[in-house]
């Protein structure tokens, strides 16, 4: 029998604490867990207890750990983050849900004068442990405030953090990790990924080396990198299979956190790559991309072979969902961004 044959038979070897399960089940299984963990975790929020949840994240949970720790709340989004700041100040660490990401601007209030300033305004007397859970971002055809991405806005409020998984191992541990932080996190969760199937590690997070609150290459190229975070990582991954048909060795970094920004994760990649496109959900207009952009440029600004790139959404309301195909950043709008940087010349 030949080498070749050989190798390509090869077992490889997956770990005993791996197992398939879709975002949603990597997601439900973390919250179970901090709930077992610390007995000091609340969930709450609409149809978060008996139901699940709408899109069943918390299915199961009450019937496990009982209606004190796993509950409804009214249909009043500036309630729900009102009673988690209180429930903060008494020594709880709540894990509120706003049902779909546009049901936030009710409890902007809240979220920014609130959880984001008590800490500092007590001087470190009131920490907020608060991990608010927001699906978010489009791709299900939605009805209006139900596809928005908000990530400029919580990222520019300090206090907080903010942090999108892509992909179900992320989800599970980047969910773990929020709910021991003893600083407010956004958790922004991709709804259009939640059916979403993949190999979760329960054991193991990141490789050695790697932070938990850094930015993380899902594949390695040369060429060009394509920054981003959330579904759109995903599809950054189908470009970059595409680009490589012709020859275009894309890496892809999924920015992972958006508030902190891992500002050496992007130096690295671009240094290596000398190119940057940045995809995001988000209208372009003062989006997440242009912070992106600028720690690009600030820190890669002498090997820089061409200007960052955005792809990005519109400025333009969240459209309804027949339209929601031409607003969200599609492989053909990506593959343009990447062509109009490679083929760039200076003047």
């Amino acid at each position: 029998m030949s080498n070749s044959m050989l190798e390509s038979d090869a077992v490889v070897e997956i770990p005993a604490s791996t197992t398939v399960m879709s975002m949603q089940q990597a997601l439900n299984r973390a919250l179970d867990e901090v709930l077992a963990d610390n007995p000091r975790t609340l969930i709450f929020g609409e149809d978060c207890g008996r139901l699940g949840g709408v899109f069943r994240i918390t299915d199961g949970l009450q019937a496990k750990h009982g209606p004190q720790r796993v509950f409804d709340t009214p249909l009043a989004e500036s309630g729900i983050l009102g009673m988690s700041v209180g429930l903060a100040m008494a020594g709880f660490h709540p894990i509120p849900e706003v049902q779909f990401d546009g049901f936030a601007y009710p409890a902007i209030n809240q979220i920014v004068c609130q959880i984001a300033r008590m800490n500092y305004r007590s001087r470190g007397t009131m920490p907020m442990p608060i991990t608010l859970r927001v699906p978010s971002f489009g791709g299900i055809r939605a009805p209006e405030h139900h596809g928005e991405s908000l990530e400029a806005l919580f990222a520019h409020v300090p206090g907080l953090k903010v942090v999108s998984p892509s992909n179900p191992h992320e989800a599970y541990h980047l969910l773990k990790y929020a709910a021991t932080r003893p600083d407010p996190v956004i958790f922004m969760e991709p709804k259009s990924r939640y059916w979403q199937k993949g190999e979760v590690d329960l054991a193991r997070h990141d490789a050695a080396g790697v932070s938990p609150t850094g930015a993380k290459v899902m594949r390695e190229g040369r060429h060009l990198t394509l920054v981003a975070w959330g579904a759109m990582v995903a599809r950054c991954l189908q470009v970059a299979e595409l680009a490589a048909e012709d020859g275009i060795d894309i890496e892809v970094l999924d920015l992972r956190w958006l508030k902190p920004i891992d500002a050496e994760a992007l130096a690295a990649s671009v240094h290596k790559t000398r190119r940057a496109v940045v995809v995001h959900e988000a209208p372009l207009t003062s989006g997440l991309g242009a912070e992106v952009a600028q720690l690009i440029t600030q820190s890669c600004f002498g090997t820089l072979k061409a200007p960052v790139e955005r792809v990005t959404g519109f400025d333009v309301p969240y459209p309804s969902g027949d339209l929601e195909d031409e607003y969200i950043p599609n492989i053909d709008r990506i593959l343009f961004g990447i062509q109009r940087v490679l083929e760039y010349k200076r003047g």
